[in-house]
């Protein structure tokens, strides 16, 4: 028998016996969720705040709106910046109080 041949075959009989794999693809992982910012966005038209923080992305900040639609924010936005700080000072008082 062929050499090609019999590295082809066992390289086919390990793949299709090794066990399934329960963890996403390295492309999705490393994905970002935010790839464009909104960069001015009044305050008013926010619902909530959501912030993520993984390994491989920046600092994300995803505003949910008043009409339903998701966009994220770019944290360098003075007035995110100043809620960023007022919420941090309130979650540091706190923990002291406790």
């Amino acid at each position: 028998m062929d050499v090609k041949l019999l590295t082809v075959v066992a390289v086919l009989i390990i793949v299709i016996y090794s066990p399934p794999s329960e963890a996403k693809p390295i492309s999705l992982v490393e994905r970002c969720y935010c790839r464009a910012t909104v960069n001015s966005l009044p305050k008013g038209y926010i619902r909530e705040l959501r912030f993520i923080h993984t390994p491989h992305c920046p600092f994300q900040v995803i505003a949910k709106l008043k009409s339903g639609k998701e966009v994220c924010l770019n944290p360098e936005m003075p007035w995110l910046q100043h809620y960023l700080k007022n919420a941090i000072r309130k979650m540091k008082k706190s923990m002291q109080a406790n």
